[in-house]
């Protein structure tokens, strides 16, 4: 099997151990993994924040990098560690290509994006539901509480894809975590248009967090692992973010810190 791996802005710019975990990964596994450079922003923060014909032409990138056709050949599949750009071309590029057709802008929309929207997967799927496995190997002796984001939990529906992924890990001990479904409240710019209320929420999401025992609190998303980290780090807390894509490349023989 061959894939694309699209690592997202936030990745990109600030967690390159989280790509470099899920190429790790997925080699183990038995996957080709690809990386198109040309690939750029999905165009979620400027749907998120209203400028939507603005996300378009991004979003037409996303198919011409990542769709058929392009000189390296199809991908079986895109994978991507975030819940919320997953979310962004699984559920919001329909819209945005039956918005155009609403707007009488015809269908040209919709077709760029059709090919790319049932491909791409947010990693634990991926491993869950297309390459039908759980126990990936993994070695983490660590006590571990998971948070589940948002767009993972309620526009993707994981359920309990990661948990069970985790269950499976040698030395981990998954606790559970307090108030588990609340946002931790971060929310891309609502952090910053409500920063009063999104601080609220984080330091409640940590002090749930702490109340568990864990050494780690661990998310599919970094975008959110981000928020709670810098809360974390503001209430001087012992404990450390880290996203499942780390926990789960990480072995005996390579192990992570």
């Amino acid at each position: 099997m061959r894939v694309a791996l699209f690592l997202t802005c936030v990745n990109d710019t600030l967690y390159p151990d989280t790509g470099r975990a899920v190429v790790k990964l997925l080699t183990r596994l038995g996957v080709e993994v690809d990386f198109p450079a040309a690939q750029t922003c999905c165009g979620q923060a400027h749907y998120n924040t209203g400028y939507r014909h603005e996300a378009e032409p991004l979003a037409r990138h996303f198919s011409d990098v990542f769709g058929p056709g392009i000189g390296s050949g199809e991908y079986d599949a895109i994978i991507t560690p975030s819940g919320s750009c997953a979310a962004m071309v699984r559920e919001l590029y329909p819209r945005m290509g039956e918005r155009a057709r609403a707007e009488g802008r015809g269908d040209g929309l919709a077709t760029t994006l059709a090919p790319v929207v049932p491909k791409t997967y947010e990693l634990t799927e991926f491993l869950v539901d297309v390459l039908k496995v759980t126990d990936v190997g993994a070695y983490y002796p660590h006590k571990v509480t998971y948070h589940p984001t948002c767009h993972g939990l309620r526009s993707l529906g994981l359920g309990d894809r990661p948990t069970r992924l985790l269950r499976t890990v040698k030395g981990l001990e998954l606790v559970e975590l307090p108030g588990a479904q609340e946002c931790c409240g971060f929310g891309g710019t609502f952090a910053v248009k409500n920063s009063d209320v999104s601080a609220a929420m984080g330091a409640d999401k940590v002090r749930n967090a702490e109340s568990t025992g864990a050494d780690v609190l661990c998310a599919a998303d970094n975008s959110c692992l981000m928020h709670i980290g810098g809360t974390m780090s503001r209430l001087h807390t012992a404990l450390r973010p880290v996203h499942i894509a780390e926990i789960l490349a990480s072995t005996e023989e390579e192990p992570l810190a």
